[in-house]
């Protein structure tokens, strides 16, 4: 007996010609998301508050079906209303820019759909992600060791603090916490906030992550580090773990890793090194220098949705760990031990190939996506030598923004530039008589978000501020577009005058 139908729908579906709206969406894109906006030729964003942008566009779920035309419709209003961090002088978040090649990659992969666990789901993915990380460790000065592609830098940092627990005390992972030794972790006082979470996610608790105090460039001082690893033990922790970090959030800081790496050689502690951000650099044949010491550490997260431009989300947890078999296919090694959990019906041991590249059991996921696709056809397109110019370009455009405000009227910088994020203030003409104090103070704290609303609402640029420590609010610019120009840099110092010149803060009642 035929099943009955929905009025208007096909299996459950919309009547509609479905390859037709596809073909219609692929066209939107191209338009949109390539044609318009890596060419900067509109706006990075068109800005709407909440409470507005929700009568614009018919978010609501209804029992009926839309049709083809009201799917396309809010497909570009979709794209009218986002964000666009593929445009030129889009510098608001450590990710920007839209490479085409990630891109075409990107869309294949979506089209395949493939998870990553075992070899006879996933064949070409699982031998594309060995051979990336493998080159990823490479450029860490890793001879051998294992590594996994996260959903992002955060989880990578999970890992690590996982991992090197499980180095630690083992018998934590079968029978918990209970009569285990206070674990303790230290991270610098500028670290990124994942390691809090990661803390109190694995029950070690936010209090046993010590912050170590950083010099007036924010980098670690390893002084300090060694200070308080022996004032945790004589309060009877036991230190476990140190995270350095390549290229901090806010000022791009590149914590000292050699004087690191030796305190933790002398204590017994774990090493690795958050270089989310600033890992770029060893892909850069004349910033890499950056890292110097990197090859020492126990583990390294990497993400290179970042400053290797890569479509979002793409990020590595390396390990230096040796691997039982000492070659690309890491199996049976320290992060499996880790996290198996040996389910019978993905990780069978009597199959017919080698199931050394059943790479999922040393996952805390199940299913996962396949990020390494498009890192490798873009390593593919570009070659070591197209990401070592690329990457390069970029720190070299915060230089030069650096030497342009160095030299300029009512701009101050803040530090010279480590990583690629510049940070300065722009003060505007009605401060520059204005003595430095509290009440200079308040008032330069108050020019950053104006300028901040003013580009949003003109939808030019976006660049993002913060305050930090006893600093009033500054810009904080970051480069990790490829498609940036120099042209484009004295456009920005140009444009952060035009619309900021005529701020006047108003005196405290």
């Amino acid at each position: 007996m035929e099943q009955s139908q929905t009025k208007g729908l096909k299996n459950g579906l919309p009547e509609m010609n479905e390859r037709e709206f596809f073909q219609e969406m692929c066209n939107l894109i191209v338009k949109e998301a390539i044609d318009k906006t890596t060419s900067g030729k509109c706006k990075v964003l068109n800005f709407v508050h909440p409470h507005l942008l929700s009568e614009k566009i018919d978010l609501a779920i209804r029992d009926d079906p839309a049709s083809q035309e009201e799917l396309l419709k809010l497909c570009q209003q979709t794209f009218d209303y986002s964000v666009r961090p593929g445009h030129p002088r889009f510098f608001n978040q450590l990710f920007g820019g839209q490479d085409l090649v990630g891109l075409a990659g990107q869309w294949m992969t979506d089209a395949i759909n493939p998870s990553i666990y075992t070899f006879e789901v996933s064949p070409v993915f699982t031998l594309m992600e060995l051979e990336v990380l493998c080159k990823l460790r490479q450029l860490c000065g890793y001879k051998s060791g294992d590594g996994i592609f996260c959903p992002g830098g955060s989880i990578a940092n999970m890992y690590a603090l996982n991992i090197a627990r499980y180095k630690r005390c083992p018998e934590i992972k079968q029978k918990g916490l209970y009569n285990s030794p206070r674990l303790v972790a230290f991270t610098s006082e500028q670290s990124h906030y994942s390691l809090k979470k990661g803390m109190a996610f694995l029950g070690l608790g936010v209090d046993n992550l010590v912050s170590v105090k950083c010099d007036q460039m924010g980098r670690m001082i390893p002084e300090e580090l060694e200070k308080e690893i022996l004032e945790a033990k004589n309060k009877g922790g036991d230190p476990y773990f140190v995270c350095a970090t390549s290229g901090t959030t806010v000022l791009g800081a590149y914590d000292p890793l050699v004087p690191i790496a030796d305190i933790c050689e002398r204590h017994g502690l774990w090493l690795h090194i958050d270089a989310a951000w600033g890992g770029g650099a060893l892909a850069s044949s004349k910033y890499s220098h950056l890292m110097q010491g990197v090859e020492r550490s126990n583990s390294l997260t990497w993400c290179q949705h970042k400053m290797m431009g890569v479509p979002l989300q793409c990020s590595a947890f390396l390990l230096r760990e040796e691997c039982a078999k000492n070659d690309a296919r890491p199996y049976n090694g320290l992060m499996h031990h880790s996290h198996c959990a040996a389910a019978s019906y993905l990780f069978q041991k009597d199959k017919f190939y080698d199931m050394s590249y059943d790479t999922g059991d040393k996952s805390i996921q199940c299913s996962r996506k396949a990020d390494a696709l498009k890192l490798w056809l873009m390593w593919k397109a570009k070659g070591n030598r197209g990401f070592d110019e690329e990457i390069t370009r970029k720190f070299d455009n915060s230089r030069y923004m650096a030497d342009l405000i160095r030299n300029r009227e009512n701009f101050k910088l803040l530090l010279e530039p480590q990583c690629t994020n510049v940070t300065f203030w722009y003060i505007p003409p009605s401060l520059k008589a204005m003595p430095d104090g509290p009440e200079f103070q308040r008032k330069l704290h108050k020019v950053a978000p104006i300028i901040k609303e003013r580009m949003m609402k003109n939808g030019t640029m976006m660049i993002g501020y913060q305050p930090l420590g006893d600093h009033p609010n500054f810009i904080r610019m970051v480069y990790c577009n490829h498609a940036t120009t120099t042209q484009d840099v004295e456009w920005i110092v140009e444009e952060i005058e035009r619309l900021g010149h005529d701020i006047v803060i108003p005196d405290e009642i």
